[in-house]
């Protein structure tokens, strides 16, 4: 029998395992307050632990008491302005955070304040989101084995003991070594039953014997039987991905769009360095003209112009073919746009996405910050001609629809 004894420090007035219950049985309360949050939070604060509210009635708790039974009503002394059937609304607030404000014809709620930390906040950040048609495909670097059975060795550790085999084992090592012992009691009866002289009776009656105490002296198990189950360490392939982020950064990118898809390209930075550990990311940003830059880079840099959509779609394409067979890595692009793009350059995009990207990629997913969603870019209207499971094309105005449009795009499969 185990003991396990907790010995993580809480904080004070404040248990760890009444937090983990307490977050277990409100979850989708709590979700949404972290939704609503993530939708009003700077790019900067993303990571941050936080207060949500949940309202009182989504925590309230059923309970039974004992009374009279029936409908009862009272008529109390000195009222002149309430009836029987009266909703009393609740006094305004005077500048305190206990209530949820003025009663408008409906009694108000409190809200129940809770604060959750980074670690708790993150988890319920991307509980349910992955990368879809993950595989393991690759060997180099490998740190994950897995312990399979190679049949049986003569030695090892008594809790791998095979018990079957090695009574098989005992069983035919007596059946080999009596063999030829039976053989020869056998002749030698044969023989005492053809021969009259006494002496020579006797001498077999006693070569008899000590045959037989041969026999008995045959142990059951011998330390030969032994087998023992033998387990041989392989090596399993790992999930090995990389992620191109493509972001659009030319003129027509107003800064609330640049907002919109760096609030996207954040979200999912966050979502694979959480929660996977094999996973690069590339930053490509375009104008008439594409290039691969660093994190810091892709995210505070400025830059203004044209609109080529495909330079980014072919340095992915270069990038690919250089650091990336399709064979060794699980590759996923995601694109974030306003759509306009002009001339020749719509179509020919769509060709290298269809023709080109996704028979590489596992999933390529586009996103698009109109001014209207109504509208149709020339953009989005050559993608949405792209009939493929690995495609996907979302399109986004504000802040609160960039964590559920990320949500959508990479739920688990099982919820797909």
């Amino acid at each position: 029998m185990s003991i396990i004894i907790d010995r993580r420090l809480n904080d004070r007035n404040k248990s760890a395992v009444n937090r983990a219950r307490f977050i277990r049985r409100y979850k989708n309360q709590i979700k949404r307050a972290v939704d609503d949050l993530v939708a009003r939070r700077k790019i900067t604060d993303m990571e941050r632990s936080g207060d949500v509210s949940i309202p009182a009635r989504d925590i309230k708790e059923p309970t039974f008491r004992h009374g009279p039974g029936g409908d009862q009503e009272y008529v109390l002394p000195g009222n002149h302005s309430f009836h029987s059937g009266d909703q009393i609304q609740r006094p305004p607030q005077q500048g305190g955070s206990g209530g949820a404000g003025e009663g408008d014809g409906e009694a108000a709620q409190d809200e129940f304040i809770f604060t959750l930390s980074r670690e708790e906040f993150m988890n319920l950040f991307f509980d349910d989101l992955e990368l879809p048609h993950l595989i393991r495909n690759a060997l180099a670097d490998i740190r994950e084995f897995k312990y399979q059975r190679a049949g049986y060795t003569p030695s090892g550790v008594p809790s791998n003991l095979a018990v079957g085999r090695s009574l098989q084992n005992a069983i035919a090592r007596r059946i080999a070594l009596r063999a030829p012992l039976k053989r020869q009691i056998a002749e030698l009866q044969a023989q005492e039953t053809s021969q009259s002289d006494l002496v020579a009776l006797a001498d077999s009656e006693s070569e008899i014997a000590e045959l037989k105490k041969r026999m008995a002296r045959i142990p059951f198990l011998d330390e030969i039987d032994l087998r023992f189950r033998h387990r041989v360490k392989i090596p399993q392939p790992i999930s090995r991905a990389v992620m191109f982020c493509l972001m659009d950064v030319s003129a027509s990118m107003t800064e609330d769009k640049k907002d919109l898809a760096k609030r996207f390209f954040t979200l999912l930075y966050l979502f694979l360095s959480r929660k996977y550990e094999r996973v690069e990311i590339v930053f490509i940003r375009h104008t008439d003209n594409a290039q691969e830059v660093d994190e810091d880079c892709f995210f505070n840099d400025t830059q203004s112009g044209g609109t080529v959509v495909q330079s980014a779609l072919n340095l992915m394409i270069e990038i690919i073919a250089d650091r990336y067979p399709a064979d060794g890595y699980n590759i996923y692009g995601a694109q974030v746009s306003d759509g306009d793009a002009f001339g020749a350059d719509p179509e020919k995009s769509r060709a290298l996405v269809s023709d080109k990207l996704l028979p590489l990629c596992r999933y390529y997913s586009y996103i698009e910050t109109p001014d209207d969603k109504e509208r149709l870019s020339p953009l989005s209207y050559a993608y949405s001609r792209i009939d493929s499971p690995k495609f996907a094309m979302r399109s986004v105005i504000a802040r609160s629809e960039v964590y559920p449009v990320l949500r959508d795009l990479f739920k688990k499969e099982s919820a797909r």
